[in-house]
């Protein structure tokens, strides 16, 4: 019975090695100044390019488009690991964020551009904070 169990663990560990487990996030360049960090509830601007970590192929770009998008942070319209990755930091900082898919797409994907179980990388570059809220 325990070979069995040694036997399970190993092949568990070959199916999972080459998955990212949990969100890696790095400063690929500091910002000049910082004088705000992005925090949930902010409007940012973020320029980014995506590639799929297994074999680098890029699948998006708003550099392609001329434009970064533009979302709230922490309301939920991007994948959780870009809500993650962003929080904190400063306007002009890069970051190289490593998403495993659990925190992506998971397991269904986007049929035709990304494929189910798929981690991610993201360059990304804050662009710009907006903090201007409307008082009810």
């Amino acid at each position: 019975m325990q070979f069995f169990n040694l036997l399970y663990f190993f092949l568990v560990g070959l199916v999972t090695a080459g998955s990212l487990q949990d969100l890696e996030i790095g400063i690929t360049k500091k910002a000049p100044r910082c004088t705000q960090k992005a925090s949930a509830g902010d409007i940012v601007d973020v320029h980014y390019t995506g590639y799929f970590r297994d074999n680098g192929k890029q699948f998006d770009s708003s550099y392609s488009r001329g434009k970064p998008i533009s979302f709230t942070l922490g309301s939920g319209q991007v994948i959780y690991g870009w809500e993650q990755g962003l929080i904190g930091t400063c306007v002009g900082e890069e970051r190289k964020i490593q998403i495993p898919s659990k925190y992506a797409y998971g397991e269904t994907g986007i049929p035709g551009v990304i494929p189910p179980n798929s981690d991610m990388v993201f360059d990304v570059k804050l662009v710009s904070i907006n903090r201007d809220s409307l008082e009810f």
